[in-house]
């Protein structure tokens, strides 16, 4: 029985010592292998005192040594913290004195980006730097009380025998950090127990039907919750993980083709990127699955991917990290309910709620309700956020391992007659014109039934005369398809009730996205203000 984060690999070692776990590039690791490495690092972080519940953070692209230290806090009793590589020092700073990191890894380029603030990293009392030599170091700029040390100097510098922590804790102690993107706001840490971690990739294997013999491509950030269980799933089944850091879309593609994989998952302007890449023929032959989460995929994407990938079978997700995931769509289902985030995953169980707490008939909007031990234990160091999205369990949930605590996911959702969940809007982006109140998610889902669209956002702006007013902003699919602003005028016309048809359309280029590869409205928003506007096409 698998109890803590480690031993997902410890368990695969034991059982196919030779099978490869990672694949970085034309470098391999077996399980056993990466068995003997974690516990080396482990070994490393003793030696520098870390102890039982410390933080880790791990500022670092997808290389051996982030798995290798993700998993080694796990056998010390150490909280590891994944903090997305793309992120910038101030971002690095706050999360790094939010949690109090006492020890971070991280590479030179990212270190030298550091150095001129570390003196206000107010806990920070170790830094591994993996990819420079004592000789680089010595010249860096010596911060008083910060250690700085090669990674062959930390993992060469314990001269005791390890020792195990974990006889002082227990599988819903804390595990892992995993920061929110922060685009409503400074990002919150999401508290997950080792059982969370172990029960998401129990769950995730169970319904993609993972074994020992699938290639599993890692595309996403492993300080994203999605990109996470990439790994951990694949840890639990004895498959392998293939780490990429790509560039181009056509990366991706020649990826899938040269290490034969066989599943993969990304969000949906990932997806988009990859239906305007080159495919050779036969070069998607070996993948059995592709799944989606973090937004909507438009039908006429998902539609390509699947031509594309002819023997793959897309499982469409829906989840929120405080919970890790909630729904998914079978793939049997997916033409009969297209637009649906299907129903609760193993282990879950899922009710909607009206605001009084009572469950919702069919086809009625209320608030999508998380129950089971998946859920998260709440925000590092945030208890009136954690009170806010973690409540009490509701009465009437089966609740059949008795979790005191269920996620108010703050989602508004709907489930119609076959028990099929249909998600609306965010409670918090609820479009407020006319008097009525407008789901930008489901405008959104009306202006990508048009193909010629690729990528929609809709904002609302302050309007004195309709309380807000509504703007849609368009990424055309290609210039080979023109798309005239009365097309998308007449199509909302016909598709939708007057009060949410946008009174403006602007096209772009490119929508912006966060650190996770998600549409960041808030960025949207903030660069198109009132004052600051492309040419705008009013709707009089």
């Amino acid at each position: 029985m698998i109890s803590f984060v480690h031993e997902l690999i410890s368990h695969s070692a034991q059982r196919s010592a030779d099978k490869i776990a990672l694949q970085i590039q034309s470098s391999q690791i077996s399980y056993s292998q990466l068995n003997n490495l974690i516990n080396v690092v482990a070994q490393g972080f003793l030696s520098q005192g870390i102890t039982q519940g410390d933080r880790v953070g791990i500022y670092l692209a997808k290389n051996p040594e982030n798995v290798q230290s993700l998993f080694a806090c796990s056998i010390v009793g150490a909280v590891f913290v994944p903090i997305n590589p793309v992120l910038k020092t101030r971002q690095v700073q706050y999360i790094a004195n939010n949690c109090q990191i006492k020890l971070l890894i991280t590479n030179h380029a990212r270190f030298k980006a550091l150095a001129p603030l570390i003196e206000q990293f107010t806990t920070l009392f170790t830094i591994i730097v993996i990819d420079a030599n004592e000789h680089e170091l010595a010249q860096s700029p010596s911060t008083p009380g910060v250690t700085i040390l090669s990674w062959q100097a930390f993992i060469s510098h314990s001269p005791h025998t390890l020792k195990y922590s974990q006889s002082s804790s227990n599988p819903s102690s804390l595990a892992g950090i995993l920061y929110t993107s922060g685009s409503t706001g400074q990002p919150k840490g999401i508290m997950l127990s080792h059982q969370n971690i172990i029960l998401g990739a129990l769950s995730v294997s169970e319904y993609l039907q993972l074994t020992e013999h699938d290639n599993i491509l890692a595309l996403l950030p492993l300080s994203f919750d999605y990109g996470l269980n990439q790994l951990t799933s694949c840890f639990f089944v004895g498959a392998t993980c293939v780490l990429l850091d790509y560039l181009l879309a056509n990366d991706v593609v020649k990826a899938i083709s040269k290490y034969q994989i066989t599943g993969l998952a990304a969000v949906p302007t990932l997806w988009q990127q990859l239906t305007k890449a080159t495919w050779p023929r036969n070069s998607a032959c070996s993948v059995r699955y592709f799944t989606n989460s973090g937004g909507e995929l438009p039908l006429a994407t998902l539609a390509i991917l699947r031509k594309t990938m002819p023997q793959a079978k897309p499982y469409l997700m829906y989840g929120l990290t405080e919970a890790f995931r909630s729904s998914f769509l079978s793939p049997d289902e997916i033409d009969n309910k297209p637009n649906s985030i299907g129903k609760a995953i193993p282990h879950a169980e899922i009710l909607v709620l009206r605001e009084d707490g009572s469950e919702c008939d069919n086809d009625e909007v209320g608030e999508l309700v998380h129950i089971g031990p998946l859920v998260t234990l709440g925000y590092w160091k945030n208890e009136p956020a954690t009170a806010a999205r973690f409540k009490e369990t509701p009465a009437q949930a089966q609740n059949t391992q008795n979790i005191a605590l269920a996620v108010f996911s703050g989602d508004y959702v709907k489930r119609d007659a076959d028990g099929f969940l249909f998600f609306v809007s965010r409670k918090d982006a609820m479009i407020k014109t006319s008097g009525y109140r407008v789901s930008p998610t489901e405008l959104e889902s009306v202006l990508l039934q048009l193909p010629q669209i690729e990528e929609a956002a809709v904002i609302p702006y302050p309007s004195v005369k309709l309380g807000q007013s509504i703007t849609a902003f368009i990424v055309r699919a290609s210039d080979n398809h023109p798309l005239s602003t009365a097309e998308v005028f007449k199509h909302c016309q016909l598709n939708v009730p007057n009060y949410m048809v946008p009174k403006e359309i602007i096209f772009l280029t490119e929508l912006p996205i966060n650190a996770n590869g998600k549409i960041d409205s808030t960025q949207l928003k903030r660069r198109y203000s009132e004052n600051n506007r492309p040419q705008i096409i009013n709707n009089n």
